[in-house]
């Protein structure tokens, strides 16, 4: 039985331009208790239990046409605590984002892999 989801992975082609995607935009921390991989990476906990993992590889569909909404690619779906703030730092950041075509409190942007991510207004 599955009792949740442990990690996330994406691809990073570059972890310094992706650290600062990761920690100045969306406030993670590294987890600097992961053991050491036999590749570069970096690990996020973003919450008890739950990580993102950046592995310094080469991008095997660079040059992919993504589509325009994130909501239409594979992504993963995180809540946040400060919806209006974050979308405050994507902006300053001048990260182009989309809203959820549902109507929720969500939101969906690219980081700088063009991985899609999506936040959700913590209720």
């Amino acid at each position: 039985m599955i009792l949740g989801i442990h990690h996330t992975t994406f691809l990073a082609s570059d972890l310094t331009r992706s650290r600062g995607f990761y920690e100045a935009i969306l406030g993670l921390q590294p987890d600097l208790k992961r053991p050491d991989m036999s590749f570069d990476g970096i690990w996020y906990e973003v919450a008890a239990g739950q990580q993102i993992h950046l592995m310094l590889l080469h991008d095997p569909e660079a040059g992919l046409q993504r589509p325009a909404h994130g909501g239409r690619d594979r992504h993963v779906a995180l809540t946040v605590s400060d919806f209006d703030g974050l979308m405050a730092r994507l902006k300053q950041a001048g990260i182009a984002y989309t809203l959820s075509q549902s109507g929720r409190r969500a939101l969906f942007c690219r980081d700088p892999d063009q991985n899609a991510l999506e936040f959700i207004a913590s209720v």
